[in-house]
């Protein structure tokens, strides 16, 4: 495998809406040392994916709104981070990648990972990926990462893989969206389902034809402006696509309808991180189930509750089990667990009713 044909597209423009109030429009959750790590998401991700690929083939697609925050936090050149002018889900922005890494090299290999995962067993991680890459770069096939899945979670989309061969990498037989419980929990007993991670690996040669036949208007626009990429027209060539182009997602658009897909899967201690329940499962717990952070909170006949206040915010809670409790913001969220899917819609709710200021 040539190193300097490995390349690394980082999908860092979502707002986080369900890590409101902490994940704010200005400052989302992939800027935000979330765990207290000492890192933030997306200065992990980035450093993980150094094991895989020079610096220099890194590249950050993300909102216009977060270019300084990007340049702030992450060692990579201007040119590296790519700004969408509008959201217009993962097609597109994937599309916006391959076109700026083919004005670069036509040979190119591509991992493509959101900014915002969790991966504690990295270097399991690595190996996965190089096996991966390995495959496509001598295969014409779009890999997904798979998860093995370790409970019948209905937040996550699921990937059905032929059982066949002794092989790491198996044939995708079908992609189900968050299924309902019952069809989850017939998932993990089958034992031929993965979650879906949300990460791929293809050569840009495999994507860009997948490109071609399965996204062709999408894909048109793209060429029109082939020639602007790498140069100082690729602004407004940017954003001349983006106002024409549909908003689709790579599942949707490509991997779902795509022949040539293939899964290898692992336990890479994965989590996408995406709701205050994924966070409670990697902090420190008390005696009673709590997690906090923050220096000074202190709870009564309080059990399994997730606590996030700032540092020195003296915080004293009584009689609470199973809630949400974030001040964040100047802005304080008290929420049951199990509802913490309400969130995104108590957002909307703010929105339209108290305007931007507070999202």
């Amino acid at each position: 495998m040539n190193r300097e044909n490995n390349y690394c597209v980082i999908m860092a423009g979502g707002i986080g809406s369900r890590f409101w109030p902490m994940s704010r429009t200005e400052f989302p959750k992939q800027f935000i040392d979330i765990l207290g790590t000492g890192q933030t998401l997306i200065q992990q991700t980035f450093d993980r994916l150094l094991h895989l690929a020079p610096k220099e083939n890194i590249y950050i697609v993300t909102n216009d709104l977060y270019k300084s925050l990007v340049l702030e936090q992450l060692d990579v050149r201007e040119s590296q981070v790519l700004c969408e002018p509008s959201r217009k889900n993962t097609a597109p922005c994937i599309a916006y990648a391959n076109y700026k890494i083919s004005s670069e090299n036509p040979n190119a290999n591509i991992i493509v990972a959101p900014a915002d995962h969790l991966i504690l067993k990295e270097k399991k991680f690595v190996e996965v990926m190089e096996a991966a890459l390995d495959f496509t770069a001598e295969n014409d096939a779009l890999v997904t990462l798979g998860i093995q899945p370790s409970r019948p979670d209905t937040g996550y989309g699921y990937i059905q893989f032929e059982d066949t061969g002794s092989g790491e990498l198996k044939k995708v037989k079908t992609f189900t969206e968050k299924p309902n419980l019952e069809l989850a929990k017939q998932f993990l007993d089958s034992g031929d389902f993965s979650w879906n991670s949300g990460m791929f690996i293809w050569s840009l040669k495999s994507i860009n034809k997948s490109f071609e036949q399965l996204l062709p208007e999408m894909d048109a626009l793209f060429k029109e402006q082939e020639d602007k990429f790498g140069t100082t027209e690729e602004v407004q060539a940017i954003e001349s696509i983006y106002s024409e182009t549909k908003s689709v997602s790579i599942d949707y658009g490509i991997m779902e309808n795509a022949k040539n897909v293939f899964v290898i899967s692992a336990d890479i201690g994965w989590s996408d991180l995406g709701t205050w329940g994924s966070i409670y499962t990697h902090l420190n717990h008390d005696k009673k189930g709590n997690a906090t952070v923050g220096k000074n909170v202190m709870l009564y006949d309080s059990e399994d509750c997730i606590v996030s206040v700032p540092k020195e915010k003296l915080v004293v809670l009584q009689g609470l089990k199973n809630y949400i409790v974030v001040e964040s913001n100047n802005i304080l969220l008290v929420c049951k667990k199990e509802d913490e899917q309400k969130i995104k819609q108590f957002v909307t709710d703010i929105k339209m009713e108290k305007g931007d200021k507070f999202v």
